[in-house]
């Protein structure tokens, strides 16, 4: 997974394991689940509560932004039923090392 820190401060704890990744023990995401064929940017938001959200909405600061490629695909010819060639699609496996997690730094609403 690519990470890139935005600005300088506490930033949210996160873990990656396998396609999931864990955002402070509170948001877990099957990442793999959310890839499509058009790329994929989820918005992870914080209340003044310090609940995470993955809309941005009301009074919310931003805590991460998660960004997934497009699907890839392979593509192989096959022999169709009347000795046709036609091109078979096959999905490429989901890669985490694709995924962009970018992260800001924590807001307290203390002040």
């Amino acid at each position: 997974m690519n990470v890139i820190e935005i600005n300088e401060g506490t930033k949210i704890p996160y873990s990656v394991d396998g396609s999931y990744l864990n955002l402070d023990d509170d948001m877990i995401l099957n990442l793999a689940r959310r890839e499509e064929d058009d790329p994929v940017h989820i918005d992870v938001c914080s209340d003044e509560n310090g609940r995470l959200m993955n809309t941005v909405k009301g009074n919310c600061a931003f805590v991460a932004t998660i960004d997934i490629p497009a699907r890839a695909y392979t593509e192989t010819e096959s022999e169709g039923e009347n000795g046709e060639i036609i091109a078979v699609r096959e999905p490429v496996p989901f890669d985490i090392n694709n995924v962009t997690l970018t992260l800001w730094a924590l807001v307290d609403y203390q002040i």
